[in-house]
């Protein structure tokens, strides 16, 4: 579900938006910090283009442990050579000086435009000023604060079932979306007590069937960072309540993603069932999802199924037979069964609906996976053409 604006953070943690002029005149730094190191778990982009803010974030999470987090929107950092990894650390010492903890202890993530190096004059005068900033940024702050070409905050909140805990999370992202890791930049928060351990291993498994099951355009940034931390200032909860509540956050964002891709109008959902198991499932699933002829076919309400089928098949796996096959859009099966004009023409309504479901059954066995994009409209083209300009 969506979270009501404004929404305070998770006990335990402070946050300053503010702009210092990355770019222009939005909200372009975030920081959110803790009251004293605590359980952290983070997932990166697997790109081998990565920028300082992920070279230096893996490293700070590596005892998973962290004291704050510092978002900078609006430039990347990203192939600026070592005056890039010098200006990510100093601005991560900015954050220790403000907040009174390790450098080791801060995460960094940084989003915008490749190969342009920070303002840094701008950036240390920003530290400067905000030393005296009331530190009352709400949830829906934070996910301002951290936008670049989103077109809307994408925040999410649910309870811990039977406790006074929650999770809440923000995240960007609407272009360059192809996850191997995670995807785009996200923040997570939970007040709940969960060791670090415990920690991780939920983040990576509830990371894997949610941002990493969106896909916009195909291509995985170099800045992709997803983070979660959890005060504890609540209480130990029970881990499996956890779990379900981070989920439900996590495919909420996700979905949010997918569906303000950039110049997107419909929410493509895919689910494929009755795979050989989950990553197969999730194979056909993103073949489907991020082909431009499926895409492109939504967009134009146009319920040519062929193409669906043409993705699958491009799945080279020995097990996939189209004797077993069975391809649906919404409801209706279009394969192997007969389809009239008049059900084709029922389609192409459905197809102009917000969000659209493309459900596929291989017939091999149990495996699942559910997987978010959109439609690829000349908003998309117009955007990524004009990006720097």
């Amino acid at each position: 579900m969506n979270t009501p604006s404004p929404f305070s953070l998770p006990a335990g943690f402070r946050a300053i938006v503010t702009n210092i002029g990355i770019k222009d005149s939005t909200d372009d730094l975030v920081v959110v910090a803790a009251e004293h190191p605590v359980a952290a778990a983070g997932v990166f982009t697997q790109s081998r283009f990565v920028g300082p803010s992920v070279t230096v974030s893996r490293a700070h999470i590596a005892d998973q442990r962290a004291t704050a987090m510092v978002v900078i929107s609006k430039n990347a950092n990203v192939a600026n050579g070592e005056q890039g990894m010098s200006d990510a650390h100093e601005v991560v010492q900015h954050v220790a000086s403000l907040i009174g903890c390790e450098e080791t202890d801060v995460l960094i993530a940084s989003t915008g435009v490749i190969g342009r190096p920070y303002p840094m004059d701008r950036v240390r005068a920003g530290f400067a000023a905000i030393a005296d900033y009331e530190w009352t940024a709400h949830l829906d702050d934070v996910a301002r604060g951290i936008m670049t070409t989103d077109t809307v905050e994408k925040t999410s909140i649910a309870p811990i079932h039977g406790t006074g805990a929650v999770v809440a999370g923000v995240a960007k992202g609407v272009g360059m979306i192809e996850p191997n890791m995670a995807t785009m930049i996200a923040v997570v928060l939970t007040d709940a007590d969960i060791s670090s351990k415990d920690l991780h291993s939920v983040f990576s498994r509830v990371a894997d069937s949610t941002f990493n099951c969106v896909s916009v355009d195909g291509d995985t940034s170099t800045s992709d960072t997803a983070v979660v931390m959890a005060s504890g200032a609540t209480g130990e909860v029970p881990l499996g309540a956890f779990e379900a509540a981070l989920l439900q956050v996590c495919t909420d964002l996700a979905r949010q993603i997918a569906a303000d891709g950039e110049g997107a109008e419909t929410l493509i959902e895919v689910l494929v069932d009755e795979a050989r198991d989950a990553e197969q499932a999730r194979r056909v699933a993103k073949s489907i999802v991020n082909s431009p002829l499926v895409k492109t076919a939504v967009h134009g309400a146009d319920p040519n199924w062929g193409r669906i089928a043409m993705a699958v098949g491009k799945v080279n796996d020995d097990d996939i037979d189209q004797r077993n096959v069975v391809i649906r859009i919404g409801n209706k099966e279009l394969f192997p069964r007969q389809v009239s004009e008049r059900e084709l023409e029922d389609l192409s309504s459905y197809l102009r609906a917000d969000e659209v479901l493309i459900h596929v059954s291989l017939g091999i066995n149990d495996g699942i996976a559910r997987v978010w994009g959109c439609d690829l409209t000349d908003g998309y083209v117009r955007i990524n053409a004009d990006y720097t300009t």
